[in-house]
């Protein structure tokens, strides 16, 4: 066989192994949106739609599998905090909950935990929000803290250098944040790293004499490997309680992303609000915890 030949064939090799190591490096989609076709005006499928908008919303991501592996213990946290209908928007929607759990188990989580550290009793909030059924039909664990597991930890932060954590949500093999998106009378807004509050135990307030600092500390710490975005329905007003169904918004949305900075600037613009004026997600980006210009990173686009 001729030198030129034997070339050739080492070049398309080459080509070939070059070829296979860019789509092996290509980067995983950071960020997705799911968008649901049309909003019916009566709330019949909505159960449906949210689970739908959720896996699709997972899946455009790599599916759940990049996040858990088998074996996993997953700590779900979403916003239990009140004593509110599902309709209500001051709580997660149950059905993204229900998802997550699912398709965390579908990929091969042992164990998947499901709680919160509500303002209202829990014995209150957890069966009125629908989520501990929800969950619990799921096959995950949804359990009333108890408050003895609270431990001290070092977040190191700007403000916060020590608090108290729920030791089973740090403990977890995984956190997945799965927060509603509401109005909040002073944050201007409740996403992702406000709903992270849950796991923390204390003298809370504390966090709303600088929550900019504060909320950004938490996330530091806690670091979810996704935040599911609920913004099935939205609360637009009266917020963090809410209580009027005046005050709720259908948006028929499920976002995913990897960075909860860009989580929650997503979050914001369905406020009606640049991402701008969110004090501590102005500061998380600042600190490196994520992209304030959640455009930036291309987010999946999906019409479900």
């Amino acid at each position: 066989m001729m030198k030129s030949e034997l070339d050739r064939r080492e070049f398309l090799k080459a080509g070939a192994s070059l070829l296979a190591l860019g789509s092996l490096a290509a980067p995983a989609a950071v960020m997705s949106i799911a968008r649901y076709r049309s909003s019916p005006a009566a709330p019949d499928g909505i159960a449906e739609e949210a689970k739908r908008l959720t896996r699709q919303a997972i899946d455009a991501l790599g599916g759940m599998g990049r996040f858990v592996s088998r074996g996993d213990v997953v700590w779900v946290k979403p916003n239990i905090g009140w004593d509110r209908r599902p309709e209500q928007a001051a709580t997660t929607n149950p059905d993204v909950v229900a998802a997550v759990v699912d398709l965390c188990f579908q990929a091969g989580a042992r164990k998947v935990l499901v709680s919160d550290n509500p303002c209202n009793e829990a014995v209150r909030t957890f069966p009125r929000s629908g989520i501990q059924p929800a969950a619990e039909k799921a096959g995950a664990q949804s359990f009333f803290l108890d408050e003895r597991k609270f431990r001290k930890m070092a977040l190191k932060g700007k403000i916060l250098k020590e608090w108290e954590i729920y030791a089973d949500a740090v403990e977890a093999n995984k956190l997945i944040n799965v927060p509603i998106v509401k109005h909040h009378s002073l944050t201007r807004a409740t996403l992702g790293m406000k709903n992270l509050m849950g796991v923390a135990g204390g003298a809370r307030n504390r966090f709303h004499q600088d929550p900019d600092n504060a909320l950004v500390d938490l996330a530091a710490f806690l670091k979810p490997v996704l935040v599911v975005v609920d913004a099935v329905r939205i609360l637009t007003a009266n917020g963090p309680v809410g209580g009027s169904l005046a005050d709720v918004k259908r948006a028929d949305i499920v976002a995913a992303s990897t960075d909860q900075v860009a989580a929650d600037a997503f979050g914001a613009t369905l406020l009606g609000l640049k991402p701008q004026e969110i004090g501590h997600v102005v500061e998380a980006a600042k600190r490196g915890l994520g992209k304030i210009d959640f455009n930036s990173l291309a987010p999946v686009m999906l019409q479900v």
